[in-house]
């Protein structure tokens, strides 16, 4: 089973992979692909290919729909990189609370200076701030991220308030129990002195931070952006800043326009680049690839649904990746109803328009079978284990 690596990966995952597998070079011809930051949306689908692994949680750059329909399960993991991001967050917010940067601006500057211990007290006046305990912090998005963030910030003495609509049992366990849960935005936009967006970017979270809500936000206040750009709203936030609305604007994807404002505090993408982070987001794409090559499980798809298998105990398993439509269902099942007696399990899962089946035998599968699967219409991918 041929890898390839579309990006640098952490070799601590890659030895996770066992002597079935060879870390190829020769991309096009690759099964397994593991992917960072590469835009692999003009890269060619080749037929042997059967997952691709986002060693991160964003997947903008890899085209999922173009994936499902060529069969391949792209995969993410979510929450490796979780506390990389959540540290870049406190460290944004405390430079954002202290003028940190225009300090450390101002020694460089005046690092000649003989008597720079004497003229610091006169200049260090220009670089106070405020300090965040006591301070209320809106956390929109309690996942992976945003819950750790609240967590931090709740220990750090904040008032928190989060935000999640979809916020599920087991996420809100792990929330400090102090934390307020608010899912009406337009209560908590007046009241918050920090707010920290950690939610993905779909059409209905495009530019949702925009005029109409920097009209109910507090003078002062400071925005954390740690998601996606595009959360936010260009020309409105500079109109926000410029209206001293916005104080600081802290984010790790600064876009051209952003870049070059003022009171903006930018970071490179740093959010998951450490070295623990990195180590984390391979090993866990590794083991999803295996898994998935091994056992037919699904664990972190983006595409396709997340399916839990155990261990191959029968002779064969038949996995099936493909549209999500009633037809393709009833047409397995009169392919399979010859082999009834020989069926052990069978799985199905449907994700949106994709769908999932598997089905164990106690045989061999013919290769009569697996035409006659693959010779129906809105079948994606026909796989034997």
């Amino acid at each position: 089973m041929k890898v390839s690596c579309l990006n640098k990966i952490s070799p601590l995952g890659l030895n996770n992979f066992t002597t079935k597998y060879e870390i190829s070079e020769e991309i096009n011809n690759a099964d397994l692909l593991l992917v960072r930051s590469f835009n692999m949306h003009d890269h060619p689908i080749n037929n042997n290919l059967l997952a691709v692994a986002r060693a991160g949680a964003g997947v903008n750059n890899i085209p999922l729909e173009k994936m499902a329909d060529a069969g391949v399960v792209v995969f993410n993991t979510p929450g490796a990189n979780s506390n990389g991001v959540k540290e870049l967050v406190i460290a944004g917010m405390l430079m954002s609370a202290r003028d940190l940067v225009g300090g450390i601006d101002w020694v460089r500057n005046n690092k000649q200076d003989q008597d720079i211990l004497k003229t610091i007290e006169k200049a260090k006046s220009a670089f106070g701030g405020t300090e965040i305990l006591g301070k209320t912090i809106l956390v929109i998005g309690l996942g992976a991220i945003g819950g750790k963030v609240a967590n931090a910030a709740s220990d750090l003495g904040l008032k928190v308030i989060g935000y999640d609509p979809y916020l599920s049992d087991e996420a809100k366990a792990l929330l400090n129990h102090d934390i307020e849960i608010n899912n009406v935005l337009e209560e908590s936009y007046p009241v918050a002195d920090y707010i920290s967006l950690h939610l993905p970017l779909l059409e209905s979270t495009k530019e949702m931070i925009n005029k109409e809500v920097f009209k109910m936000l507090k003078p002062g206040v400071v925005l954390l952006n740690f998601a996606r750009d595009l959360l936010v709203h260009n020309e409105d936030l500079k109109n926000a800043i410029d209206e001293k609305i916005v104080k600081k604007y802290v984010t790790d994807f600064p876009n051209h326009f952003v870049a070059n404002m003022d009171n903006v505090i930018a970071f490179p993408h740093l959010g998951a680049s450490t070295e623990e982070s990195e180590d984390n987001c391979a090993i866990m794409a590794v083991k999803q690839l295996m898994a998935y090559v091994e056992k037919g499980e699904i664990i972190n798809s983006v595409n396709y649904p997340n399916v839990k298998l155990e261990n191959l105990s029968s002779t064969s398993r038949i996995i099936v990746l493909a549209k999500n439509q009633p037809t393709i269902a009833r047409e397995i099942e009169k392919f399979l109803a010859a082999f009834e007696t020989s069926i052990t399990n069978k799985i199905s899962k449907v994700k949106g328009e994709y769908a999932f089946y598997c089905t164990d035998l106690n045989i061999e599968v013919p290769n009569s079978l697996i035409q006659a699967l693959e010779s129906i219409e809105g079948i994606n991918k026909v796989r034997v284990i």
